[in-house]
């Protein structure tokens, strides 16, 4: 079964997904080579030295935006790290760091091309832990440092002990920073702080449609923060549900509207590679 998922998937990534998920796709399980990723995801690097050209699908703006930084450490954390391009996202977050020490969830650039709703905003933003915290938590889990990580990190501190009825996304991003910041002792306090609330916004039913945060999305592997507040059985029927969501062309679908049909397959690209990382963490590939 396994081999038939995988084989699947490669015949849909090579059909439609972008040129980056396609050699991110060869490095990751068919021995391609590291330097083809960062080639393809450098072209999505802007003169600020910032990432942006819908490197997160949704929006397409040409502008960097702190989501694709996101985006880009979460491919080099796949990779292996890259410490110069580290230190070019990290230098572009400082140009547009509020006050708090955190930055905006998106920024009013975002506004010169189409876009999904959710990523409409005021003319002046303020600071979010949706993406600072996963940002500075992806950064610490390579022990890299920059004064931004520093300002960062101090921003998150804060709001997370602050945090009460977080979205999903806050408390993912929120859950990413505890995993990884060097203060493990604190992070655990913090971590009891948020986990309740984590399972209350917890979709247990493994078919259940739609836009969901299920046991797999705060868990995509088995050493992640979050594991530990599901049981095997629940994670177990979490797995077989995602193999079995894998479309006839051999893609996973997508759970929200896309901007134009291009956007999602786009998008589809990237969620294969992380259903299929994650069926190959958990022993199913």
């Amino acid at each position: 079964m396994s081999t038939s998922i995988l084989e699947s998937a490669e015949i849909f990534i090579w059909n439609n997904a972008r040129l980056l998920e396609r050699y991110l796709f060869s490095f990751l399980f068919r021995g391609g080579a590291r330097q083809n990723v960062i080639a393809a995801l450098s072209a999505y690097q802007n003169d600020d030295g910032g990432f942006g050209n819908a490197l997160e699908p949704d929006k397409r703006t040409p502008s960097s935006q702190p989501i694709d930084q996101e985006f880009a450490l979460r491919i080099l954390d796949d990779l292996g790290f890259d410490a110069a391009l580290a230190g070019n996202i990290c230098d572009f977050l400082m140009s547009v760091t509020t006050n708090e020490g955190g930055v905006p969830f998106v920024l009013p650039s975002v506004r010169n091309a189409p876009r999904a709703e959710w990523w409409n905003t005021e003319d002046t933003p303020p600071a979010s832990i949706n993406p600072t915290a996963s940002i500075a938590g992806l950064l610490h889990k390579h022990k890299f440092q920059h004064v931004w990580v520093e300002k960062a990190t101090e921003y998150c501190w804060r709001k997370i002990e602050e945090l009460q009825n977080g979205s999903e996304h806050d408390l993912l991003c929120a859950a990413i920073f505890l995993e990884n910041v060097p203060d493990q002792d604190r992070a655990e306090r913090m971590f009891q702080h948020i986990s309740e609330q984590i399972k209350k916004l917890t979709t247990f039913d493994p078919h259940a449609s739609g836009y969901t945060f299920k046991p797999l999305t705060w868990a995509p592997v088995p050493d992640s923060l979050c594991h530990g507040l599901f049981e095997n059985s629940q994670i177990e029927s979490h797995l077989k549900a995602l193999a079995a969501r894998q479309l006839a062309d051999g893609g996973w679908p997508i759970t929200w509207s896309a901007v134009s049909p291009a956007c999602e397959l786009e998008n589809r690209g990237v969620v294969t590679i992380k259903a299929l990382i994650t069926l190959k963490a958990y022993g199913y590939l």
